[in-house]
Order: structure tokens, then sequence, then C-alpha cells
């Protein structure tokens, strides 16, 4: 069984760099579990080498792609599509093609998301002036006990 420095030692130029599950894990802050499991979305295809796996540049820049894919808020499926693509289309432009429509669905998705807390905050922030007047009203203290100072984001 080769240990993880032995995976990240080059034997000759001809041989790729290879990386243990643990080693990609430490890298982007994951667990193996999350590793493992885009596996078995189909997201990684590692290599078995006496039952290990062992990943390779291109699994290396998969994971790369699905963790920004994730942080942008694309579906595993969606990312799975993408990455897909790039096997299937040498040329790469249906790939750039579906990107670009499904980064637009996830821009236009944020911009309503950002709509709809903007109006959110000024419906509070409206409950909040009524709520904080009629303390004043009822109670001398009111205002010091349920008040915000004005740029208090608590």
């Amino acid at each position: 069984m080769p240990t993880a420095q032995a995976l990240r030692q080059p034997v000759g130029e001809d041989m790729p760099r290879l990386y243990s599950i643990g080693d990609l894990a430490a890298e982007f802050a994951i667990s193996p579990r999350a590793i493992r499991f885009y596996e078995d979305q189909d997201l990684l295809r590692p290599q078995r080498i006496g039952g290990n796996r062992v990943y390779n540049h291109r699994d290396r820049a998969r994971l790369i792609l699905v963790l920004r894919g994730k942080r942008l808020g694309f579906s595993l499926a969606d990312i799975k599509e993408m990455l897909d693509l790039y096997d299937v289309d040498p040329g790469h432009v249906e790939q750039l093609r579906v990107a670009l429509a499904k980064g637009r669905e996830r821009i236009a998705e944020l911009e309503r998301q950002r709509a709809e807390i903007t109006e959110m905050l000024g419906e509070l922030q409206e409950l909040e002036s009524v709520v904080v007047a009629q303390l004043q009203e009822t109670t001398p203290q009111g205002a010091a006990a349920g008040g915000r100072q004005e740029g208090d984001n608590s």
C-alpha cells in the first residue's frame, strides 16, 4: 500500500502527480467523506491502487470546480452536467453555452433574492419603528429598554 508521501513523489518525467483522499481533503478543508460523496455522484473518478483511491490532476481540477460550483449555489446535477460536457465537446463550445445559461439563471435568482431581502429589511425596519414608538408612548423608559441606536446592527 503506497503512502501519501509516496503518492506525491513524481517517479519520473512521465509520471503525473497523484493525490490521496487525505491530501485533497486537507488541501481543500473538506472531509474525506465529502470527497467519497462526490465520487458516488460521479463527479470524481479516482483510480484504485491496492484498494486505495488515487486522484490525479484531472480529479483535483474537477474537485476545484465542484467546490466552486457549490459555493456559487449550483446544484450537483448542474455541476455534473457542465463537467461532463468537457469530455464530449472537444471545442468546449456547448460546455461554455451551458455554463453561461446556468450562470445567468443563477444571477437572476440571486437578484430576486436580493430584492426580497431588501423588501423584508424595509418591512422589519418599519415594524421596528412602530414598536419603538409604542414603547416610548407606553413607558417613559421604553426607548432605553427597547430602542435601537442609529447604526446598531444587532
